[in-house]
């Protein structure tokens, strides 16, 4: 391992240390303006001497530029925000007391008909919330929806950072209306949209979601950004951008768009033995279904039923202008990325870039969908400067629908160990690179049986070394972005670098 190589190895090391980095308020305790614990009294000032009782109270109370800090201990409560910062006051700031962890435990609460949330945000702005453990709200009883942290309505300037969200779940044995999340995010008006919401550091696991997700953003909310969470161990989808719902009262709102999702690491997702999917494996560690205008990167996605998926289950309805770059997909049990419909009754994808990703042996389960299945109603999308590394099943591309138009594929690298691979498109499969570009026109100019060399395909380590045939050898894109999964400048050499690294 050369020098630059060992720095990329490190650095990658810190980055998965960061996210699993204990979630506790950073905030010193000097900003503190309010304070709750378990031994105070709602009758209280609110002071560090004698602070409030309930969350709740500090949820009616505090007033712009406020921050109050919870002392750690157990709080049987669930919490509706009812007050708003501003623009020229600032945010009110809900926290753990620096150093101590406020735990919000549903143990003993009763999930409520409908959504019910253990920290509810409806029609508010300015709000941060930091640094909770959200715990043990379930329910078995069908259309009661648990959920960690939710945020509906309309408003502006919400943050969520470095909460800890597990066990929030549905046990209904039902296969329909049984959901749970771990944080939503549901623009419910029109036109007034949830805007400028950042969810960061969270880490969510050991979620029950019947037919939901474990962070959703659905309907009317327009720029996001969901940053550096960790996602695990749940029975289905990750993270979900969400549109054509019906959450939004006017349909021409009703789509969760201009968001990013960066930095996140999402895995163990499996939809098995849910009551909702039965004996399916359906759920995806990142899943846009009816977004659009989402850049989605250097994110790593593995150990789910489909590493990244963007479609639209809605008839007539796409997701569109998704950009995918700059990801690490491996290990993903049905497939590594999959796009279109998953039959004729759906919607389609249309406009999106998937460029610069590095993937290793996705179709775990050898399902024959391989790193990159292309579904029904796919139209004018643009795959380039991607790495595919399929197993020993030898499945690159499967494309079952002819009903497409437009797609382009292009400088792409190809390879499986021992030789060989097939590339099905349009529903007819090709037993060769060679007959598979002559039948389709796709990758003229890829590549095919070459070694990436990464540095590791145990551990694995998804970083190229000094040797690998990828360097330079990518098409210069603006997709591909200014930086690297690592931060690392995109441009290095004469070319891009295929694949999510760019080698210095």
């Amino acid at each position: 391992m050369n020098y630059n190589s060992l720095a990329r190895f490190c650095l990658t090391l810190a980055l998965v240390a960061g996210f699993l980095t204990h979630p506790g308020a950073t905030q010193a305790a000097a900003a503190c303006t309010h304070y709750v614990a378990t031994t105070g009294k709602d009758t209280n000032p609110g002071t560090l001497a004698a602070p409030w009782r309930t969350l709740q109270k500090a949820a009616n109370t505090a007033e712009a530029g406020n921050v109050v800090c919870a002392r750690g201990g157990v709080y049987a409560e669930a919490v509706k925000i009812n007050v708003s910062g501003s623009a020229a006051g600032g945010y009110i700031t809900f926290q753990s007391y620096p150093g101590e962890t406020t735990i919000l435990d549903g143990s003993t609460l009763t999930v409520r008909v409908g959504w019910s949330p253990l920290v509810w945000i409806q029609n508010k702005s300015y709000i941060i919330v930091r640094g909770f453990e959200l715990r043990n709200y379930r329910t078995s009883l069908a259309e009661r929806i648990p959920i960690g942290i939710f945020v509906s309505g309309a408003g502006s300037h919400i943050q969520l950072h470095k909460n800890r969200i597990h066990h929030i779940e549905t046990n209904y044995p039902g296969a329909v209306d049984g959901d749970a999340h771990g944080i939503a995010v549901y623009g419910t008006a029109a036109p007034a949209a949830l805007t400028s919401i950042v969810i960061s550091g969270n880490r969510l696991y050991n979620l029950k979601l019947g037919s939901s997700e474990a962070l959703a953003i659905n309907g009317n909310v327009n720029g996001w950004q969901v940053l550096s969470n960790v996602v695990h161990d749940t029975n289905n989808i990750g993270i979900d951008a969400i549109g054509f719902e019906g959450q939004s009262p006017d349909p021409a709102y009703d789509q969760a768009r201009n968001g990013v999702v960066r930095g996140n690491r999402v895995y163990n997702v499996d939809s098995y033995g849910n009551p909702a999917y039965g004996a399916e494996r359906s759920a995806g560690c990142l899943y846009v279904d009816g977004g659009k205008q989402i850049v989605i990167e250097r994110n790593v996605a593995h150990h789910c039923n489909l590493g990244v998926e963007l479609a639209s289950e809605h008839a007539r309805r796409a997701t569109s202008y998704v950009t995918l770059r700059n990801n690490f997909i491996y290990a993903n049990t049905e497939v590594g990325i999959t796009i279109g419909g998953y039959d004729t009754l759906r919607g389609r994808t249309e406009r999106c870039t998937i460029v610069n990703n590095t993937l290793l042996n996705n179709d775990t389960h050898h399902s024959g969908n391989g790193e990159l299945l292309v579904q029904y109603d796919t139209r004018y999308n643009v795959i380039k400067n991607n790495i595919f590394y399929a197993n020993a099943q030898k499945v690159f591309i499967s494309s079952w629908s002819a009903v497409m138009t437009g797609n382009v594929l292009d400088t792409n690298l190809f390879f499986v160990p021992g030789g060989g691979g097939s590339w099905q498109w349009k529903n007819v499969t090709y037993a060769t690179f060679a007959a598979y570009k002559a039948g389709t026109g796709n990758d003229a100019h890829s590549l095919n049986q070459q070694n990436p060399l990464f540095i590791s395909t145990a551990t694995p380590n998804l970083h190229l070394q000094a040797a690998s045939p990828a360097i330079d050898k990518g098409q210069t894109l603006t997709a591909s972005g200014t930086v690297d999964f690592d931060g690392q400048p995109r441009h290095q050499g004469a070319s891009l670098d295929l694949g999510a690294d760019e080698v210095r």
